[in-house]
């Protein structure tokens, strides 16, 4: 007799059934890194998704201004009095003199390109906001860390310090320190002079708001029993402090700095608009600001388009930074 012949193709799909089912449990218990989770969680936030792809642009816009501004629009610093009405001074035409040759108008009394002056102004606000969260997320941090891990006097001090900063009339600090600093400093001139100390002097004043964070989140990660752990083995002091506790702190210093990006934006727009930002004619949307209060009546577009571009920046960067806030944060929910 003929020995029974077995049905491979049964066997092999219940082999590969096998395997499926296998994968997916594997999968199932697959561990997640926190940064899976974190952007699984950003992932679902479409306000912050939006709020992050407009941020992608904007700084796209002003990496590549002068490209854009090639493009589409014309030199910023260029008058253009044809544009203007003679005997007013307004741009020709409605709604700022906005036109296929003119994106956004032109700008009342000397006709300058509207578009090329807000793209150009872009990369003031946007170069001072990053720079100056990059000042004071270091200083914040490394002062946190410091006085949150040793505690006594030396948390005493560098806590008397934030409080003495926090209440300083940071504006009044600014405007005085430009009226007596001169054109050329340190080898820079003109508006690079008032770019340097915008950043210096924003970062040097935000980063008690930093410090405390990060001191406060040391005082609880320093009773951890894997800092006890790290020291019971004999590690330093400064493994402790930048190999063990600054990983941990990554997350609370990454979601302020986000928010604090759009806090430098109007701070640089104020400064600009009371005269003590970049000098004219370097574009600035405070600055134009300023400019549009005296033409306001007569030709109301000049203001509302920086105002718009103001607005739009700091309210994608606030919805960015809450959706990161949100990622990061375990216990966070909507």
């Amino acid at each position: 007799m003929t020995a029974p012949m077995h049905d491979t193709s049964a066997d092999a799909e219940k082999t590969a059934t096998g395997e499926v089912a296998a994968a997916v449990v594997k999968k199932s218990v697959e561990g997640r890194s926190l940064r899976q989770i974190a952007w699984s969680r950003l992932k679902r936030d479409k306000l912050a998704l939006a709020g992050g792809i407009v941020v992608i642009f904007l700084v796209l816009v002003a990496v590549f201004a002068p490209l854009i501004v090639d493009l589409f629009g014309h030199p910023p610093n260029k008058f253009h009095q044809d544009k203007l009405d003679p005997l007013f001074n307004t741009p020709k035409g409605d709604f700022g003199g906005i036109s296929s040759e003119h994106l956004l108008g032109v700008e009342p009394n000397t006709g300058r390109d509207v578009f090329s002056r807000v793209v150009y102004g872009a990369r003031i606000s946007l170069l001072v906001a990053f720079l100056a969260a990059v000042v004071a997320v270091f200083l914040g941090t490394l002062f946190g860390i410091v006085a949150g891990y040793f505690g006594g006097w030396v948390d005493a001090i560098i806590s008397r310090v934030m409080d003495m900063l926090l209440s300083f009339p940071q504006l009044l600090f600014i405007i005085s320190l430009v009226a007596v600093l001169p054109n050329d400093l340190f080898g820079l001139t003109g508006s690079s002079v008032r770019i340097a100390i915008l950043v210096a002097v924003i970062g040097f004043f935000g980063w008690p708001y930093v410090g405390r964070i990060v001191r406060g989140q040391t005082l609880s990660l320093r009773e951890k029993e894997y800092i006890e752990a790290a020291r019971s083995l004999g590690a330093g002091r400064r493994y402790v402090l930048f190999k063990e506790l600054l990983p941990n702190l990554v997350a609370p210093i990454t979601v302020y700095a986000t928010l604090m990006i759009p806090t430098n934006i109007l701070t640089e727009a104020a400064l600009s608009f009371l005269g003590a930002g970049v000098r004219p004619p370097t574009a600035s949307w405070g600055q134009m600001l300023s400019t549009a209060v005296k033409t306001y009546e007569s030709d109301p577009t000049f203001m509302v388009i920086p105002g718009l571009a103001i607005f739009i920046t700091v309210l994608a960067f606030n919805l960015f930074g809450d959706g990161v806030r949100d990622a990061l944060d375990p216990k966070g929910t909507r």
